[in-house]
């Protein structure tokens, strides 16, 4: 049964672990017994030696006796016996010290082969698998040297003409340069086309929120609720503003100039991260894309920058172009001239009890801030060019501390 790579690891690693804690501590241990007994057959050499030296004397001694001289000599004999056989173990002791050395040796140099073939192995193993993967490596790139090859001319070709344009992008700059044909139409059929053109214009949806009213205005509160914009009023402001000419020289002539609604902004609006909305600043001019308004909203793109988007239509007033305004002013000499916009009435500071007594008068409309259309129609006073603050009804404050002045 053949085994796995993992298998084989495994078996390898518990070997070698074996042979660390089990046969090398138990190895060491063998040394340490061998040398131990050593030194124990060298001091029973030196023990036996003096023993049997110490024997000779004593038959020596004996010899020089009459009477004991046998026994001398027998004694002398058994002390040169032992020392023979002392030699003889000494000799055969160190003939099996020197064999038993000689295998240590041998075990010792196959033991370090084996250790160094071992590494020479993991190292090849390591350098095998990195020449596979380097090669490996070294086919990607040339196969992505051969699709680079192939597709690099094409990609310069692409680049060689930085002033080549597409022709879809020729065609379209061509229709933008081409101007928009203008159908001279009566008035009435004027109206119908704004309705129509104002509906065929598909802007973004309007904000879900209702529209900021601009920002002098939301000191106060109104009694008069903001009357929507209809298209009617933008219909008779576009005949207002058109270029000069009666409403009697448009209906005989039969022809009437196409001119969308332009409004003048008078607070700044930033759109934030909001698409949809437009930005703009103080002063600048807005044609209105549709008329209706919606929730508070106007739709229509910034002229200086050609931007669209929704706008709060308390942030702006109806635009009147100085060249058609001199012109009314020339056709209708009888028109009395406007006075000067009356500035916004503060009440008193109602710091004691008797101001609070004080009848307030509400605010009426002035006829100056309110601008009427020839057709009878008004226009709010943000778009008629008035005093925005007319119909604003003052709150009464009062102010319970003591720090008030006494007056």
């Amino acid at each position: 049964m053949s085994r796995t790579p993992e298998d084989v690891n495994k078996l390898t690693e518990s070997t070698y672990k074996n042979v660390m804690e089990q046969f090398n501590p138990s190895l060491r241990n063998l040394v340490n017994l061998g040398k131990s007994y050593d030194k124990a057959v060298t001091a029973m050499t030196f023990a036996g030696k003096a023993y049997f030296d110490a024997l000779a004397k004593i038959g020596e001694n004996a010899a020089i006796s009459p009477v004991s001289r046998e026994m001398g000599v027998v004694l002398m004999e058994i002390s040169e016996v032992h020392k023979k056989v002392q030699l003889e173990l000494e000799e055969s002791c160190m003939e099996t010290i020197s064999s038993r050395q000689t295998d240590i040796q041998r075990f010792i140099a196959e033991g370090f082969k084996e250790a160094l073939l071992e590494e020479k192995r993991r190292f090849c193993f390591l350098v095998d698998k990195h020449c596979a993967f380097t090669y490996q490596l070294t086919a990607f790139h040339d196969k992505t040297k051969e699709m680079l090859t192939v597709k690099l001319p094409s990609w310069q070709d692409k680049c060689t003409d930085a002033t080549r344009v597409p022709d879809t992008v020729i065609s379209m700059i061509e229709g933008l340069r081409t101007p928009m044909s203008v159908i001279p139409e009566s008035s009435p059929t004027l109206k119908h086309s704004d309705r129509t053109n104002s509906g065929s214009i598909v802007p973004p949806p309007a904000p879900s929120l209702k529209a900021h009213t601009s920002p002098l205005a939301s000191m106060f509160s109104q009694d008069v609720p903001k009357n929507p914009i209809s298209s009617e009023q933008y219909s008779d402001q576009d005949s207002l503003d058109g270029n000069g000419l009666s409403r009697s020289t448009s209906v005989s002539s039969g022809m009437d100039v196409v001119k969308k609604t332009r409004v003048q902004t008078i607070f700044p609006h930033t759109a934030g991260n909001n698409e949809t909305l437009l930005s703009f600043d103080d002063g600048d001019i807005i044609t209105l894309l549709i008329q209706e308004e919606r929730d508070g909203w106007l739709y229509g793109e910034l002229e200086h920058t050609g931007q669209r988007g929704w706008f709060p239509s308390s942030y702006c007033q109806a635009y009147n172009d100085p060249v058609i305004a001199n012109s009314q002013s020339v056709t209708d000499p009888e028109q009395p001239e406007e006075d000067e916009e009356e500035p916004v009435l503060l009440p008193p500071p109602d710091y004691n009890d008797s101001s609070r007594d004080r009848p307030i008068k509400p605010s009426t409309p002035s006829p100056q801030n309110t601008a009427s259309l020839p057709n009878g129609h008004s226009v709010p006073p943000f778009l008629g060019g008035g005093n925005p603050f007319a119909t604003v009804k003052l709150r009464p404050t009062m102010t319970n501390d003591r720090s008030a002045p006494n007056i």
